[in-house]
């Protein structure tokens, strides 16, 4: 009798760890589970240590760390006709492990696709210009516009970067062109400006000069020995008799000519 409660003994032993093998489950801090029990939704476990009935409940496991998202090449036409290619990076993380299991089937491809039909709308409504100056604010629309897609599904959307912007060659020439433009104008507006800024400086110098004649004699002088600096130039200049001489000859002959 005992061996044969021995015999007995050993199989419903093996059977009692295999089932409690298969009932103890673990999981991460950063894992969760949701359990099935006969089809319907039993609850969320984790983390560490948890019980599940075999053969009766069905666990799936999420992770919730934050997913980084590669979304491929994008083909989009900007709103004044130009094509351009652009790819992106959408992080995101499961914050209702039972609605992303529940409310959509494959969570994870419907982010991703989602991820890229939402970039092609949005940068379909924009230009060119705004798709390169004003990035920041494109990457807080389309993350806006994917949190409340997927805030039924229980993800949350983190944040989103354009990581490139592929132009044509004809647009990239055009660009530069534009550029080059940009700069050639601003050239001519500062050397415009320093011309008229001059003009202003020599009207004064001229209305001074005309109030003061000895002054542009002095301003003579001051240019004469400037040049005298230059060992190797011979300067030649009338004395102040000469030129009182000549001004007062000029003056008696356009004297006479009035007269006659």
């Amino acid at each position: 009798m005992v061996d044969f409660i021995g015999e007995l003994l050993l199989p419903v032993l093996i059977i009692v760890i295999l089932i409690l093998s298969q009932s103890i489950k673990m999981v991460n801090e950063y894992e969760r589970v949701v359990i099935f029990r006969l089809g319907r939704l039993s609850g969320v476990k984790g983390p560490g240590l948890f019980l599940i009935i075999p053969f009766i409940d069905r666990a799936m496991k999420i992770d919730l760390r934050v997913v980084a998202i590669d979304v491929p090449k994008q083909a989009v036409i900007t709103r004044d006709n130009v094509t351009v290619e652009v790819d992106a990076v959408v992080y995101y993380k499961v914050v209702e492990p039972g609605a992303a299991i529940t409310q959509v089937e494959n969570y994870m491809f419907a982010t991703s696709t989602l991820s890229q039909t939402t970039l092609r709308d949005v940068l379909g409504q924009m230009e060119l210009d705004e798709l390169l100056s004003e990035r920041e604010n494109i990457n807080k629309q389309i993350q806006e516009l994917l949190d409340a897609y997927t805030d039924p599904w229980g993800i949350k959307v983190t944040g989103v970067t354009i990581r490139d912007v592929s132009l044509p060659e004809t647009m990239k020439r055009a660009i530069a062109k534009q550029a080059e433009a940009e700069r050639e104008k601003r050239a001519r507006i500062i050397l415009a400006e320093g011309e008229y800024q001059a003009a202003e400086r020599m009207k004064d110098a001229a209305s001074l000069y005309q109030g003061l004649p000895t002054a542009i004699k002095l301003r003579e002088l001051q240019t004469l020995a400037e040049i005298a600096r230059e060992k190797n130039l011979i300067v030649v200049t009338q004395t102040q008799t000469l030129e009182t001489g000549n001004i007062a000859a000029l003056s008696q002959a356009i004297s006479g000519k009035k007269e006659q």
